[in-house]
């Protein structure tokens, strides 16, 4: 009977507006968290379209990063097989390393030239002999260029996301934590005032 009374004085008092309170907070708060990952998820797509047409990735992850940065609930990667970092822009790491090919390419190209017109001068017999193949393939061999990795920097990001942050879900989230205190304080209260 006692317990009865004290629900029935928490729901007809004015605590039942602070837990509605809370409860609408909390429906605007899950609301805008989707709305913050959404967001998110088209930036990253746009940043994966400008990649691939070869187009403006930078400003695309300058609106991706501010976004990140500004909300909650806007982690690129989730769950336990989620890949670190996790924007990797494939078509300018194809880019890159047709770039480097080219470059090992060419100079390769010159370091056979030299090789050929030193060892020409060193065996200048006509024709390639056996011992200025040999002289070619060891100048070449001693000096030739390798390629070189694509620094990390150039094609991988990762953004964090706060944990807190001053936006509708932010404030919503923050109302909800203040609400439910104090609904549980007062209901405690009324509760031992009854006692």
């Amino acid at each position: 009977m006692k317990r009865e009374s004290s629900i029935r004085s928490i729901v007809f008092s004015k605590l039942i507006f602070v837990l509605a309170i809370a409860l609408i907070s909390g429906v605007i708060a899950v609301i805008a968290l989707r709305s913050n990952y959404s967001t998110m998820v088209e930036l990253r797509e746009s940043v994966t379209v400008a990649d691939q047409k070869n187009g403006d990735v930078e400003k695309a992850l300058q609106e991706l990063r501010k976004h990140v940065h500004g909300h909650m609930n806007t982690n690129l990667a989730s769950g336990p097989n989620a890949i670190k970092p996790p924007i990797q822009l494939k078509a300018r790491y194809d880019r890159l390393m047709a770039a480097e090919r080219e470059r090992v390419k060419a100079q390769n190209a010159e370091i056979t030239s030299q090789g050929e017109a030193i060892c020409g001068q060193r065996f200048p017999s006509g024709g390639f002999n056996s011992a200025r193949v040999a002289c070619i393939t060891d100048y070449v061999s001693a000096n030739a260029v390798k390629e070189n990795a694509v620094a990390e920097d150039l094609y991988k990001f990762d953004f964090v996301s706060p944990k807190w942050s001053p936006d509708l879900a932010g404030f919503s989230f923050l109302i909800v934590v203040v609400s439910a205190v104090f609904f549980v304080c007062g209901a405690a209260v009324k509760i031992l005032k009854r006692r």
